[in-house]
């Protein structure tokens, strides 16, 4: 993968680096100011929190460059004259495809901006990357099953449910 921004309408995708995770584990602050953003009090948000920052720092460390963008992102609501540029959400890929072509992607959105269709243009931006990508055959996200607004994210942009491989969790597949 050799993308280390992406953009959408509302959002400016950064792929997190070593240095950027390393930042982020030390302190909020850091990462800010390593990233020129806000960040909301509630960073980081759902289930992104410092096992995953490490997974991914551990993972880019083994991977080297090629591994870059094939794990965690950082979605930056673009500034308006009323709000700064904001860290709004982190998504990702759980690594890059595996001999089938399976992809499982995943996200949080700040609770703060939540109910905004934030999710809904992460999760679309990163699929659309995801098929730009040579070896990606299918997408696939986890959810929990009373996660009602994870669920219609995942619908609104085409993933229709399958029998999960975790029994707490839902899972949804997309095709492209």
């Amino acid at each position: 993968m050799n993308s280390h921004f992406l953009y959408s309408p509302r959002l400016l995708f950064v792929a997190a680096s070593p240095s950027l995770l390393q930042s982020e584990l030390i302190s909020n602050q850091r990462l800010a100011h390593s990233l020129n953003v806000a960040i909301p009090a509630d960073w980081p948000p759902g289930e992104y929190d410092q096992g995953a920052m490490q997974f991914f720092l551990d993972q880019l460390l083994a991977g080297g460059e090629e591994a870059l963008g094939w794990y965690a992102w950082y979605v930056i609501a673009y500034p308006t004259a009323s709000t700064p540029a904001t860290l709004v959400a982190s998504g990702g890929y759980f690594g890059p495809p595996d001999s089938s072509g399976l992809l499982e992607i995943g996200y949080s959105v700040s609770h703060e901006w939540r109910r905004q269709g934030i999710a809904t243009e992460v999760v679309a931006t990163l699929s659309k990357h995801a098929w730009q990508q040579a070896g990606v055959k299918r997408i696939i996200a986890h959810t929990l099953p009373d996660n009602q607004a994870s669920i219609g994210v995942l619908v609104k942009n085409g993933f229709r449910q399958i029998d999960s491989d975790d029994p707490e969790k839902l899972c949804f597949e997309f095709l492209g």
